[in-house]
Order: C-alpha cells, then structure tokens, then sequence
C-alpha cells in the first residue's frame, strides 16, 4: 500500500469515526439526574400504549388492598391536576389472584359507570372503615360490592348492566395480560409510555418518584 493511499484509507476512517459519532443519540437531559437500573427499569418487553398520538402515557399498575397504594394516591391525584397536557394518565388493576381480580372489577366497574369519584372512595372503604369488597366466594363478593355501590346513589340494576358489560370484561382481559407482561412483583408500579417502570422505593420519595414520572415523560416526548 503506498503512503498516498494509506493517507486517504486513514481519512476515511476518521470521517467515519466521526458521522457514527455525531449520529448516535446523546444522553437526554431530562433525565440527567437519574440512574438507569436503580431509579429506574427500562422493560424488557415494551408494551404498546393507548396514549394519543404526540401523547406520553403514565400508567399506574396499583390493588386496591395495597396500603402502599392507598398512601400514594392522594399525591398521584395531585399530581394529575398539574400534569403536562401530553401525558395520557391511566391506571390498571394488578390481577395476581382471586381477590385482586375482584378489586379490579371494582375499579372497571365504577369506570363504566362513569364514577371515577369513586376510586378514593374505595379506598377508603377498605382501609378506614374495614369494608374488604373481597371474599371466598364470587358471588358473596359481588354482593359486598353491590352493596357499596348502592351505597353511593346506584342502582342493581345500572351496577348489574356496567359489572357484566363487555368493556368491563376487556379490560380485565387486558389488566391481566399486562399484569404479566410487565412482570409486576409489587405495587405501586408506574409504568412510563410502556417501556420504563419506576417505584416510590426506587425514586428515593413521593416527591421524587413524581419528579421522575415527569422527567421520563419529557424524555419520551422529546424523542
């Protein structure tokens, strides 16, 4: 190889070097103060999301019977009045077992009822005055819940018609489908645009867990 060659074959590979470089993706900002793998996942397996187009969507994966998840609701639904317009907020009912499936049809229920005034009510119901809205038996379950239901201005019939609707049956489908291929082990999970999961635990607080669900927002709609 003569000199002029091996000249020109440097150069090229210099040039090259440096397009590879100036085409990879340089760290987003947004996310400067946080640390992959501790504060939090990025999935192994990235789920599509219902968010609108242009939207990022925020998913909290949360059971009704979780003390953890009773606590961070208030802040969620503070958080929630102040969110960024391209944030599609949504919650999914973990269904591990029995009795997570029958609070998360309490929570499809009241959703196809056009209720959702009532999710913090249900909270309460279960974690101030002792009021399970679970049992042994479906059909003693079903009958606890009616009689929340009712309790709160609503007919058997509209709670019969909105529990075994076809929506209310999707979405249990799907809760349970995503309950897997997220792999929730614990709750609160909240899941960002179906590709990062973070904690109360892995963020460090409830305020820094919100500040997070903001910055990895941000950083999905910049992309």
């Amino acid at each position: 190889m003569t000199t002029h060659r091996a000249l020109v074959l440097f150069a090229a590979l210099v040039t090259g070097a440096w397009s590879l470089n100036a085409c990879a993706r340089s760290p987003d900002p947004s996310l400067a103060g946080w640390k992959a793998g501790t504060n939090y996942q990025l999935l192994s397996a990235p789920q599509p999301t219902g968010a609108q187009p242009g939207h990022v969507e925020v998913a909290e994966v949360f059971w009704y019977g979780c003390g953890h998840c009773y606590a961070l609701d208030p802040a969620l639904e503070s958080w929630k009045t102040g969110k960024p317009e391209y944030v599609d907020f949504v919650r999914i009912p973990v269904i591990w077992g029995d009795a997570q499936r029958q609070h998360a049809k309490v929570y499809y229920t009241l959703q196809a009822l056009h209720r959702p005034e009532l999710h913090a009510q249900v909270f309460d119901a279960i974690h101030q005055h002792g009021v399970q809205l679970v049992a042994r038996d479906e059909e003693q379950a079903r009958a606890q819940q009616l009689a929340f239901f009712e309790s709160k201005g609503i007919s058997a019939k509209d709670f019969n018609a909105a529990y075994d609707s076809m929506s209310v049956a999707v979405n249990m489908q799907r809760a349970e489908l995503l309950t897997r291929n997220f792999a929730i082990a614990n709750v609160p999970t909240l899941i960002i645009n179906g590709k990062y999961s973070t904690s109360v635990g892995e963020a460090g607080s409830t305020e820094q867990l919100l500040s997070l669900i903001n910055d990895l927002a941000a950083s999905e709609k910049n992309r």
